[in-house]
């Protein structure tokens, strides 16, 4: 084979050779009972062809092996093995994966590809019955990337492109009795992959089902149903048109039976239609309407849907075939700025998905995907946008049974094209319109009778041009039931609504304010890669506040992490560069709410906890008086009930349940709970729980969809006892200086004033430090603004001590005072600053560190704090704050105060690129124990932010990967008195300027005191 400029993989015109047109992906079956068990297993009339094929690679088209497809050349020759499909074959071996946000991995000369392209050749035999023969045998891929010729028994059948979507041959007169041989072979790149640059892996090969479909030669060729309600939103009706078509001779009178069934298989609504004698290959469609009296309606929080069964029968009744599918009754419009969907609006707790998996890459499994499903719904999301893409057929499925809106986009993106200053280069251009209209017309043919599609989406960053509009007209000519979106039409002039990315919030509230007739949807927003995103309350009050802003999609749901291992074993997740792949895009393909492994992050329970469902608002906690607020779309809150207890000090001292009024959405209701007076010494907080009453298919009862906390306020208590004493004592030696109280022995740097070791009863508390510090390591959505931190040397600060002296005070305490700059090396600017030690009899450590900003100081610190490092054995950590997981000042909702307690290694959240992680903020205190109990509380006055790592900030900083870290043999601690916000500006907005840490004069103090957890409680103040 030779590259001579006229290959189908790189002509533009040619989308496809003898590729059936789109339609509905539907399995037939022979009966209604098996067709109602929707398993495709259960049909007699599927085969499925997935399993290890015979593989070829070769590093071009004009190197693989020719005939390769014949009979007589199908044996195990040099240089062939075997390879799973579904699968990507640069993930068994061959090639290798190639990360791009952006950039187009080959010279741009559209429609033109490199000559080197590597191509697969595949192979397998499959079996065809002595029953099948005589009926219609169509061959069915739902995912090759990207284009690809197919053979059946040595005949060419035919050639598509288009990687995510469906294409399916008429095999019928190429197979036969027995044993056959199909033979594929795949093109890596094609005039189709300039309009699949999407921000992912460029992985190759056949990846998504492959499978034969038999139907008689009269059969079902397509369908398209719809429902409509009428004004009052109560009764409606299904439209419905079905094609019927022959097959190769003239078909003899037939008839559709329909039956639309309920969840309890009784009969809603039925029908019988004609179907006349058909010439060879024609086409008879039925339209007809059928009335259904009240219908369950379908919504992400009412999923119900009916078994629709459409029974092609002969002239003697007798079925030729049954294809079932579920029939959701819902209606979407767009009213007055607002998105209805069965008349009320609707509000979209959305996330972008990719089809991942770190093992397989795009190859999903049904498994993976209802885990997916399942886990969005227990984290309060309601919708999905496909990024950028259509996904697996049975995704939808799952979205329909469990319940999620789907904003659904077609497997369009040109965005390499911005690089060359020229966005709209192929949309603009009518030679490629075909290209452009044939992905979204095979997207919606193939979806379009899924309940869960709310809305059609034309692409993703592509520019914009006559080519969309085009794309548009086709889709609202064909489907006018759902509205169209695309972000790149900035004027809405060929959508239904407004679109945007990563919108501020600024510019968010202006669109609310904005009178429009069309919604507006920020179909990306908070860029959740690693350590973040901040800012996701300030965006749902947004949402909340004003109608015209019905959500939208955070990005995104999952980090594109390929698991590898080390040669010793050790597991980490690759990404952009680690392949040798260039150019690329580094780690920026990991920005997901959940790990590679589907471990659920921090950002996703913030995420869950801004935008549950209902919210409290305490109108006199100590009598126990607290609004509720139905934040549900169509619910009401009697499917809930409200578990609640006071814990005073981390200890339940209350408890109880309540029942839930039918609480209307959108509206509030007053709630009486019984709690009783607070005397315990302790905070005391009263907890409120909102969890489902029965079991539901995405969680069992008792899950929890939101919560709340108020704190209490609590009676006086008798004063504590004075804690055990002893007179202060202290004595230089050399540099150092010796301060011992009761079992406790301070030492420190005379000159300096700074503490170098701390001991309590024989043991080592405090290796060095604190020490003050405002540097952190940078976390991803620092992207862009560690340029300027490492440019103002913020990791390079240092002590200059100018003062330094110590003196016993009327109390017999002893104070050290040591003044000094901490500033960095070039530059004029720095902080004036002042440690001070007070030192009592108890053996407490007080340190109040004070200071303000002097100069030209930089724009924000990453923190601001004390470090110090203490000994490896007191890694059990108790704390009074916010937990059990991190938080940050931006990043916090999702923390309930409490008691908490975990491993110093339990603290560390393993992000894919090593970063910042793992700080408890608005804490009162934190203990850090060995095994038996003893070490030493840290109080915060009034409160702190804390960390523990067996690693540095620089070690975090230097790693790339987690196998990078090393545990030390100390733990490495931050108190901070604040931390800088998170953000989401690796592709966001900044922080909010209430999260900014923007130097200023500060004073902070935090107290130490030597602790057994065997002894006492570590509340000592």
């Amino acid at each position: 084979m030779t590259n001579n400029r006229n290959n189908d993989w790189e002509n533009h015109k040619l989308l496809h050779r003898n590729r059936m047109e789109a339609r509905s992906c539907f399995i037939p079956y022979a009966d209604a009972d098996s067709a109602l068990t929707h398993e495709r297993g259960g049909s007699d009339r599927f085969m499925l062809l997935n399993g290890h094929w015979d593989f070829h690679y070769a590093p071009s088209p004009a190197a693989a092996p020719e005939r390769f497809y014949a009979e007589e050349n199908v044996t195990e020759a040099e240089g062939w093995s075997r390879i799973p499909v579904p699968g990507h074959w640069q993930l068994c071996g061959y090639g290798r994966p190639h990360y791009t946000d952006l950039y187009y991995p080959f010279p741009v000369q559209p429609p033109y590809v490199p000559a080197e392209n590597p191509t697969g050749s595949y192979r397998r035999r499959f079996y065809v019955p002595a029953d099948w023969i005589g009926d219609r045998i169509t061959l069915n891929f739902q995912g090759v990337d990207s284009a690809f010729h197919v053979w059946v028994n040595g005949s060419p059948v035919g050639y598509s492109q288009g990687s995510r979507m469906t294409s399916e041959f008429d095999i019928t007169p190429y197979v036969k009795e027995g044993y056959n041989l199909l033979a594929v072979r795949v093109y890596q790149w094609s005039d189709g992959s300039y309009l699949e640059d999407q921000d992912m892996w460029w992985l190759s090969g056949i990846f998504r089902d492959v499978y034969l479909l038999r139907q008689p030669q009269l059969h079902i060729a397509d369908f398209f149903c719809t429902t409509e309600f009428d004004a009052d939103y109560r009764d409606a009706r299904l439209h419905i048109a079905i094609a019927v078509k022959s097959g190769e001779a003239p078909s003899r009178q037939a008839a559709v039976r329909v039956q639309l069934l309920d969840a309890s298989g009784r009969e809603a609504a039925a029908g019988s239609f004609s179907v006349p004698t058909l010439a060879p290959g024609e086409t008879y469609t039925v339209r007809e309407t059928l009335a259904v009296e009240s219908p369950k309606r379908w919504s992400a929080e009412t999923p119900n849907l009916y078994d629709l069964l459409l029974t092609l029968a002969d002239s003697e009744g007798s079925p030729l075939e049954v294809v079932p599918w579920r029939v959701g009754f819902r209606q979407v419009e767009i009213k007055e700025g607002r998105l209805l969907v069965n008349g009320a609006p609707v509000t979209l707790r959305g996330v972008n998905r990719h089809d991942h998996h770190p093992d397989t890459g795009r190859a999903v499994t049904l498994d993976t995907m209802r885990e997916d499903v399942v886990m969005m719904k227990r984290f309060n999301i309601n919708a999905v946008r496909t990024a950028h893409y259509p996904n697996d057929p049975r995704f939808y499925e799952l979205c329909d049974k469990y319940g999620l809106y789907v904003m659904e986009e077609a497997d369009l993106e040109t965005h390499g094209f911005e690089l060359i200053g020229d966005a709209n280069r192929l949309s603009d251009d009518p030679a490629w319109q075909e290209a452009y209209v044939d992905r979204i017309e095979r997207m919606v043919m193939r979806d379009k009778n899924h309940p869960s599609v709310i809305m059609w989406s034309l692409g993703n960053e592509s520019g914009f041009g006559c080519n969309h509009e085009a794309m548009a007209a086709w889709c609202r000519g064909y489907d006018k039931t759902r509205p169209v979106h695309y972000e790149g039409d900035k004027e809405a002039k060929a959508c239904d609504v407004y679109s945007t990315m990563y919108s501020s919030h600024e510019k968010c509230i202006a669109f609310g304010e904005t009178e429009s007739g069309k919604p507006h949807i920020v179909c990306e927003y908070a860029h959740a890669m690693g350590n973040g995103p901040g800012g996701l309350k300030e965006y749902w009050d947004i949402f909340n506040k004003y109608e015209r802003m019905p959500g939208g999609f955070v990005w995104e749901w999952i980090d594109h992490g390929l698991r590898q291992f080390t040669p010793d074993g050790r597991e980490y997740y690759a990404y952009g560069g680690d392949f040798g792949d260039e150019p690329n895009n580094g780690n920026f393909v990991i920005d997901g709410l959940v790990f590679p492994d589907r471990t659920p992050s921090p950002g996703l329970y913030e995420l869950k906890k801004i935008m549950e469902p209902v919210e409290a608002e305490a109108l006199d906690p100590s009598a126990g008086k607290v609004r509720i607020r139905n934040r549900y779309d169509v619910l009401t809150l009697d499917h809930l009930r409200l578990v609640w207890n006071v814990t005073v000090a981390g200890e339940v001292a209350q408890s109880g349940q309540l029942e839930l009024p039918p609480v209307a959405p959108g509206e509030t209701a007053d709630v009486q709970i019984p709690v009783r007076p607070v005397r315990n010494a302790g905070e005391a907080w009263c907890n409120l729980s909102f969890v489902t009453k029965s079991d539901t298919l995405w969680a069992g009862h008792g899950h929890e969809v939101a919560w709340a906390q108020f704190a209490l306020p609590q009676a006086a208590v008798a004063p504590r006892t004075a804690r055990v004493c002893s007179p202060v004592r202290h004595w230089t030696e050399g540099a150092r200086l010796y301060v011992e109280s009761l079992d406790s022995l301070a030492v420190f740097d005379k000159r300096r004033g700074m503490l170098l070791e701390w001991h309590y009863a024989g043991m080592q508390l405090v290796r060095s430090g604190p020490e003050m510090t405002v540097w952190r390591a940078p976390i991803d959505n620092d992207m862009y603004a560690v340029q300027d931190m490492r440019k103002n040397y913020l990791d390079r600060m240092t002590h200059d001590v100018q003062q330094c002296s110590w003196s016993l005070s009327d109390e017999g305490k002893l104070v050290i005072s040591s003044r000094f700059r901490f500033a960095p090396p070039v530059y004029d600017w720095g902080f004036d600053c002042e440690y001070r030690y007070t030192i009592d009899g108890s053996g407490k450590l007080s340190l109040e560190l004070c200071g303000g900003p002097q100069g030209s100081v930089p724009k924000a610190l990453p923190r601001l704090g004390l470090q110090m490092e203490i000994a490896s054995s007191f890694d059990r950590v108790k704390w009074s704050g916010r937990g059990p997981g991190e938080t940050y000042p931006d990043s916090k909702e999702s923390g309930r105060f409490g008691v908490y307690q975990a491993t110093v290694d339990a603290l560390y959240t393993p992000y894919v690129y090593p970063q910042e992680n793992g700080n408890r903020s608005d804490c009162r205190w934190v203990s850090f124990t060995d095994l038996m109990g003893a070490g030493f509380v840290v109080a915060g006055q009034p409160q702190l932010h804390f960390s523990a790592h067996r690693y540095s900030a620089q070690d975090l900083e230097r790693a790339k990967h987690a196998t990078d870290l090393r545990k030390r043999d100390a733990i490495t601690v931050h108190l901070d008195y604040m931390q800088n916000g998170l953000g989401s500006a690796s592709c966001g907005p900044a922080q909010l300027p209430q999260y900014e840490l923007r130097p200023h004069d500060f004073r902070f103090r935090v107290d130490l005191l030597p602790f057994n957890d065997n002894a006492r409680s570590p509340v000592f103040l």
